[in-house]
């Protein structure tokens, strides 16, 4: 259906909005700090440059650059311990089977802490040194600062006064040719006068020839030495000065204009990484800057210009992000400018940080100015792997959900022997944390190393990018890794004697531990069937059901899967309290407001829990979030931001999106209370993690639009502070549906449904349920 009345209006409006309030970034001062540049990336190649006025630094990344290597940590003997393992916990010894478990399973090796698990890495820093004419060092003043992020144009730029001569630079990672590109100008000529380096921290020769720098490095692996080798090249293009090459630095003098180019390479999946980076290098000297820029703009606006979004008057671009950002923390007066500024951030993240054909954004999506990053920089798949793809659907951004489909399809036959070996079971099984040498393994620790849900979690996720893309030639790939691992819940699923349910055992519900009920004050964090488990399968159970009815394949395996579902505990279980259980048991956690709200998973991003069909749970859940708090990490806060975006409550919603937009500049781990964002709106853990972000951003799209529930509600949990007015344009349903839509005073006043088919969708309008055909 298609409403029309008013929509040339709507559109004007957004049109109003983008030149009144501009998507950028911006700042009156240098960073002083990592946590205040300003992230550029083209799903490969990152950048951050500070803007410095005297020095600046430039960190650099590759969304590849990992150290360690493949792999088996394997026990090979470990599924031999298993039925012990279970008959301590059917007894009530979880202290005990938690023991058995650090004794016999968990991974060989030295784990996750060291190689060859590796982590992600920097891969070094860009120097640029700046000379002022007739300006003695000691002396430097300059004016008129100015450094900005524009997400429009996915470019950052710096101009700044020094002795009546206006200096600028323009920073991007080119989107067309694949290569970083920094352009330095003056309002004089002969008045620039540079030196440039390239360094890293460890592994990395510096060379020079021909006017190149060259960055050559070789990763540990943990064995022989022998880890990933990358490539890093920097040459400059000077206008009217001279170009000379000292001590592995390239100096300029008196140029009226320099252009640098900056490739790297690295040896994940290319044997050609020396050839290719000088062949990028090569290329994209030869052509103009303009034409460069134009094509760097053309193929990334295809991306981030699919989507606008329009929150109501309030803010100014007057004040610098980290002024606006005090500004919205502490003012009663809301800044919807803002939330747009994150949200359209958010988008801006996912396309920056990975693309098609390669790695998807891990813990630090792409950047990293750290050798050895928090938590390894890694994949941790009891949330935050995930999180960090919920909002490319809504945010019409359903390709970059295929770097992930492809990393979990990766790990299929090394889980396979990880199912064997500790399971002794049929299928696949990757644990809590992986990386791109494909680790499935248990971690090193019982307490949080054999939780097996984030299997079927990261299979829910693919099977949410078919949900929004129906696209079945998608679906005939994917089929085999979700089959694969339903047939290993489907093998490990063993009877609770008291209620005659099918759970796992063992179990954990991620990261949090419990107090055992025989008054002891002792805890464990292992037990039979938590109930994050319970969903999953559930959940997962339920799309291969349906996906080999799409595909009109596997019905025996389908009918099996039935069976086993109805045998399956409930999505959730209400405790005396009035809470969600989180395990099977009513036991008491021993950290009332632990940052993992596990046990509502069927909630949020699970359709298994809804205020409509369960409200009784619904309820649950909230009394769950009540007990819980707001505080932890940015991460744990978007998510409760998401629960309460289900549970249709707009002002929680939004009182939590409040605590994340916290400004902070703390960088040491907290595991507690603390969220935040950092100056460059960057979230905060702290240290930096880029869950939050996308969690966020992911949370805000879901206070705009739900279709989980089988047809699209407008505006479900809609603020107070965004009810006055607000447009919407190109956000995404399932379904492959597109959607416009506008409201006043929290009522929708236009909107537009297209599909690539027409189809009849269901559609909440202001509380009435009613039946469109799309366009």
């Amino acid at each position: 259906m298609k409403v029309t009345i008013g929509l040339c209006s709507l559109l004007f409006s957004l049109a109003l909005s983008a030149q009144d309030h501009p998507l950028r970034l911006w700042y009156d001062k240098p960073a002083a700090q990592w946590e205040e540049t300003l992230p550029l990336g083209n799903g490969r190649l990152g950048m951050m440059p500070d803007g410095g006025v005297q020095k600046e630094t430039i960190v650099l990344n590759d969304i590849t650059l990992w150290s360690g290597a493949p792999q088996d940590a394997n026990n090979k003997e470990a599924y031999k311990k298993l039925p012990e393992i279970q008959r301590l916990l059917l007894e009530g010894k979880n202290v005990e089977a938690q023991a058995l478990i650090d004794k016999d399973f968990i991974c060989t090796g030295k784990g996750s802490g060291a190689e060859p698990f590796g982590c992600y890495q920097t891969l070094g820093s860009l120097s640029l040194a700046f000379r002022y004419k007739g300006v003695h060092e000691q002396e430097l003043n300059y004016t008129h600062y100015s450094r900005e992020l524009s997400l429009d144009k996915a470019i950052a730029a710096c101009s700044y006064q020094v002795g009546g001569v206006t200096y600028k630079r323009e920073y991007f990672t080119s989107f067309g040719d694949d290569v970083g590109v920094v352009r330095i100008t003056a309002s004089k000529p002969g008045m620039i006068n540079l030196s440039v380096g390239i360094s890293r921290e460890e592994k990395g020769h510096v060379s020079v020839s021909n006017k190149t720098l060259d960055m050559y490095g070789q990763l540990e692996n943990g064995t022989d030495g022998k880890g990933m080798e990358y490539l890093a090249k920097v040459a400059l293009q000077v206008k009217e000065g001279s170009l000379h090459a000292e001590n592995n630095q390239l100096i300029v003098e008196n140029a009226s204009e320099v252009i640098l180019f900056f490739s790297a390479r690295t040896s994940y999946k290319d044997n050609a990484f020396r050839d290719h980076a000088r062949q990028l290098l090569t290329k994209a000297m030869t052509i103009p800057f303009a034409a460069q820029k134009k094509k760097h703009l053309t193929n990334y606006q295809k991306l981030f210009g699919r989507q606008q979004v329009y929150l109501g008057a309030g803010g100014s671009d007057s004040l610098t992000t980290d002024k606006r950002l005090e500004h919205f923390y502490n003012a009663a007066t809301p800044d919807n400018q803002l939330t747009v500024l994150f949200y359209q951030f958010s988008r801006y993240l996912s396309i920056a940080s990975t693309r098609v054909g390669l790695l998807p954004p891990n813990l630090q999506g792409l950047w990293a100015h750290q050798i050895h990053t928090p938590w390894n920089g890694d994949y941790h798949l009891d949330v935050n792997v995930q999180m960090n793809h919920w909002g490319v659907e809504p945010g019409n951004l359903s390709e970059l959900n295929l770097p992930l489909a492809a990393l979990v399809s990766s790990l299929v036959p090394h889980g396979q022997r990880t199912a064997k070996a500790y399971y002794n079971a049929d299928g696949w099984i990757a644990h809590v944390i992986t990386n791109p040498w494909m680790f499935t393994e248990p971690g090193e620790s019982a307490s949080w190393g054999v939780s097996k849900s984030g299997t079927g979690w990261l299979c829910n996720n693919l099977w949410e990018h078919y949900q929004f893309s129906r696209d079945k030639n998608y679906l005939q790939k994917i089929y085999p890794v979700l089959k694969g691992s339903a047939q290993f819940y489907a093998a490990i699923l063993v009877k609770e004697p008291k209620t005659g349910w099918l759970v796992t055992s063992p179990s954990s519900s991620p990261e949090n531990h419990f107090y055992l009920p025989d008054g002891s004050g002792r805890h464990a964090a292992i037990c039979m069937g938590a109930t994050i488990d319970n969903q999953i399968i559930r959940e997962l159970f339920n799309n291969v059901i349906t996906a080999s009815e799409v595909l009109g394949i596997d019905g025996i395996f389908r009918n099996g899967l039935k069976e086993k579902l109805a045998q399956i505990p409930p999505p959730g279980r209400i405790a005396a309290d009035g809470r969600l259980m989180e395990w099977l048991e009513e036991y008491k956690e021993t950290e009332v407001e632990h940052r993992h709200i596990s046990h509502l998973y069927g909630l949020y991003p699970a359709n298994l829990i809804t205020p409509s069909q369960t409200p009784d749970l619904a309820e649950a859940c909230k009394k769950s979030l009540n007990v819980r708090g707001d505080d932890g990490p940015s991460w744990s806060i978007a998510y409760k931001q998401l629960f309460w975006a289900r549970l249709h409550d707009g002002n929680r919603a939004y009182k939590l999106f409040r605590e994340i937009m916290k400004p902070t500049l703390k960088t040491n781990i907290n595991y507690g209370a603390g969220g935040g964002v950092y100056p460059n709106l960057l979230s905060a853990g702290p240290p930096f993690q880029i869950d939050g972000n996308f969690g966020a951003g992911a949370g805000i799209a879901e206070m705009l639009i739900q279709s989980h529930e089988g047809f699209i509600n407008f505006i479900p949990a809609i603020p107070d502070a965004w009810k006055a007015e607000g447009v919407v344009k190109g956000m995404k349903a399932r379904g492959n549906i597109t959607v416009d839509f506008a409201w006043k005073n929290g009522t929708v006043t236009n909107y537009k449904i297209t599909s690539p088919q027409q189809q009849k969708v269901k559609v909440m309008l202001n509380g009435k349920l009613i039946t469109v055909t799309t366009k």
